[in-house]
C-alpha cells in the first residue's frame, strides 16, 4: 500500500476509533474523574507540553495520578530513576496518589487521549508523545521516533513497557516507524488488550 493511502486509512480510523472510545467509556471516564476528586486534592487533569510529529508541541491530557507538586519532587527523587537514559519512572514513585496507583497500572489515566486522536495531535498507534526536556537530551538517530505521529500504543506499550530500557525502547519506536502499515497497527491494537489487562510493566 501506498503511503499516502495508508495515512488516510489510518486517519480514517483513528476517528471513528477516538469516536467509539470516547463515546463507550464516557461513563468510566467519569467515575476515575470523582475518585481522583475525592481522593486527593488538585485538578481532575493534568496537562503538560509534549512534542507531536516533527517535533510540533502541543497540551497534552491526561487523568492526574500524582500529587499536585509532583513536578517539583521529582529532582529530589532523580537518584533512584529505574529507566536510565533522559525518561524518568520509579516503580514505588511516592509521589502517586493511592487512586493514581489504580489507574496507571491498567492505564485509565490515558483514556483522555482519545481527544488528542480526535482532534489529530495523535493516533491511536505510535510512539508515545515525549516532553521537550527529554527530547533535547536525545541522540541524534534517536530523533527518529518522533517522524510521525504519537500514539496510545506501540511495540513498546505491548513488549514490557517500563520494564524495557530506554535505548531498546527507542529501537522499538524506530523499528515502527520504518516498517509501519494497517496490519501491523492491528496488530499492535489487538496486543494492547492483554498488555493493559496484565499491567505487565506498568507503572
Amino acid at each position: 500500500m501506498r503511503r499516502t493511502s495508508y495515512e488516510i486509512i489510518k486517519r480514517l480510523v483513528d476517528i471513528l476509533g477516538a469516536s467509539a472510545g470516547l463515546v463507550l467509556s464516557a461513563p468510566l471516564m467519569l467515575c476515575v474523574a470523582i475518585a481522583i476528586k475525592i481522593d486527593s486534592p488538585g485538578p481532575v487533569f493534568f496537562r503538560q507540553t509534549r512534542l507531536g510529529k516533527n517535533g510540533r508541541p502541543f497540551t497534552f491530557l491526561k487523568f492526574r495520578s500524582m500529587q499536585i507538586d509532583a513536578v517539583d519532587l521529582q529532582t529530589a527523587l532523580t537518584a533512584h530513576n529505574e529507566v536510565g537514559g533522559p525518561v524518568f519512572k520509579i516503580r514505588a514513585d511516592p509521589r502517586i496518589t493511592r487512586v493514581g496507583r489504580f489507574i496507571r497500572k491498567y492505564s485509565l489515566d490515558e483514556l483522555p487521549q482519545l481527544w488528542h486522536v480526535l482532534m489529530g495531535h495523535m493516533s491511536l498507534v505510535g510512539p508515545r508523545p515525549p516532553i521537550p526536556d527529554e527530547v533535547v537530551k536525545y541522540e541524534p538517530w534517536q530523533t527518529e521516533r518522533l517522524a510521525v505521529k504519537p500514539g496510545l500504543t506501540c511495540i513498546w506499550q505491548v513488549s514490557g513497557r517500563s520494564n524495557i530500557p530506554f535505548e531498546q525502547w527507542v529501537e522499538m519506536d524506530i523499528e515502527y516507524v520504518r516498517n509501519r502499515s494497517l496490519l501491523l497497527d492491528l496488530k499492535l491494537l489487538l496486543l494492547t488488550i492483554p498488555a493493559v489487562i496484565t499491567a505487565r510493566g506498568a507503572y
